[in-house]
């Protein structure tokens, strides 16, 4: 079934609209009056819709049903992700949407090769935004996630610590395992933080750990920037019982 995300100031309890970017690609998906499809307001909530009209440029909608979306996570997971060079970040980002995170943080660390500038950080953030909604669009997700953007290694650890679990992944760490992290308490929420193409410096890793952060391995392999954060994200998705 179709599905279409609205802004909140969009959303009614009985009859809707569909225009702009929306109404093109409903045009371009041939719906006409009858046809069925689901809108979501983008915080989990599913309104089951039949189309009652096809105007240039809008189509209307009547609510038949309002339902809680069954395609989220049962745990919270956010991606603290370094900057990267080139579409990494981009692809993270998809990605990261289509396996069920509920955000993902952009942070500058010591050998990022990508340092951009405030008001590119802006069109960045615009364009990830994008391709999360896009993203969480097609994959059927009841939420889009947020996409951020913090201005130092030192904010994006304080808030990655708040989590009732937090880790970053360390290519030298040869003792705590991911598995053991995972299994060590339950969880609810959860950050999982990843370094630049250059990796960590040891200061930064120490600093981690000294705001509550578990270092830990994912194994034997170095894994580039773009994957590390989907490699960690599937297995924890995999141990929550999500697959």
């Amino acid at each position: 079934m179709p599905r279409f995300f609205l802004a909140p100031e969009e959303i009614h309890p009985q009859f809707m609209v569909l225009t702009g970017e929306n109404a093109v690609h409903a045009k371009v998906l041939r719906l006409k009056c009858g046809d069925t499809l689901t809108v979501c307001d983008g915080n989990a909530t599913d309104y089951l819709c039949t189309v009652s009209d096809v105007s240039p440029g809008q189509i209307s909608l009547v609510v038949q049903q309002t339902v809680a979306s069954d395609s989220e996570s049962s745990v919270d997971v956010s991606i603290y992700m370094a900057y990267a060079k080139a579409d990494k970040f981009d692809h993270v980002v998809q990605k990261a949407t289509e396996l069920g995170a509920k955000e993902i943080v952009a942070f500058p660390s010591s050998r990022c090769v990508c340092r951009p500038e405030q008001k590119a950080i802006a069109k960045k953030l615009e364009r990830w935004q994008k391709i999360a909604a896009s993203a969480a669009q097609q994959s059927g997700r009841g939420r889009i996630p947020q996409v951020l953007a913090v201005d130092s290694y030192l904010q994006a650890i304080t808030r990655a610590a708040q989590a009732d679990l937090a880790v970053n992944f360390y290519e030298n760490e040869d003792h705590l395992t991911f598995h053991d992290a995972i299994s060590a308490h339950p969880f609810q929420t959860v950050a999982l933080m990843t370094g630049p193409e250059g990796g960590y410096t040891p200061e930064e890793i120490a600093l981690s750990a000294q705001h509550g952060i578990q270092i830990c391995t994912l194994g034997k392999r170095i894994l580039r920037c773009e994957t590390a954060p989907l490699c960690a994200l599937s297995a924890l998705m995999y141990a929550a019982g999500e697959f």
